[in-house]
């Protein structure tokens, strides 16, 4: 919930909400939840190393994402793999003094940041209302031992609902770059279920 109004997303049973209330400890939130994500990932048995690793990322996840104040946050999680394939955020953007009006033309502008070639962007119409579309590739803030850093390829859905004076994001973010077809039409196929709604 955000305000006056709401908004939601429906995502398939792979991307496991992540908690956001401050309330919860994303660490026993983890333990607790860990068994069930390594079922939902493929993997029946596994093994009490796994079961850490996987902990430590739906944590980290947790903590990252909250670090952000998404209105709702998502990891993705399959192929027997402790590590999460990828994240989803949805988030607003209100106008304010320094941008009075959000249009299309200021979603594309303000969230456009390709370091690897030219983003992809495209005009689209969803259920929620007119989107910008972008694809594109950048390097990630953290860095590998050693200094490198990681390629992060991002979808994002700029989304002006109908009927409110806001907009939303529908972020999916990974860096397993061979997946990314893919990923882009599930991030596709969710963004369609995207609804807001006034709160009440």
């Amino acid at each position: 919930m955000a305000g006056s109004w709401n908004c939601g997303v429906s995502c398939p049973r792979d991307w496991v909400p992540l908690p956001l209330a401050e309330d919860v400890d994303p660490w026993v939130w983890a333990r607790h939840e860990a068994p069930a994500v390594a079922a939902l990932a493929g993997h029946a048995a596994p093994e009490p190393e796994f079961l850490r690793a996987l902990e430590n990322d739906l944590a980290s996840r947790a903590e990252d994402s909250r670090s952000r104040a998404p209105i709702h946050a998502f990891a993705l999680y399959r192929d027997a793999l402790p590590d999460a394939l990828a994240v989803l955020e949805v988030t607003s953007v209100e106008p304010d003094d320094t941008v009075p009006e959000i249009t299309l033309r200021w979603l594309e502008e303000a969230f456009t940041a390709p370091e690897f070639g030219t983003a992809q962007s495209l005009s689209a119409r969803l259920p929620a209302g007119p989107a910008v579309r972008l694809r594109q590739r950048f390097a990630g803030a953290e860095a590998y031992p050693g200094g490198g850093r990681p390629v992060v390829e991002t979808l994002t859905y700029g989304v002006l609902p109908r009927g409110f004076d806001l907009a939303v994001l529908v972020l999916v973010s990974w860096t397993a770059l061979a997946a990314g077809d893919a990923l882009v039409e599930t991030a596709d196929r969710i963004a369609e279920t995207l609804r807001v709604t006034p709160a009440g």
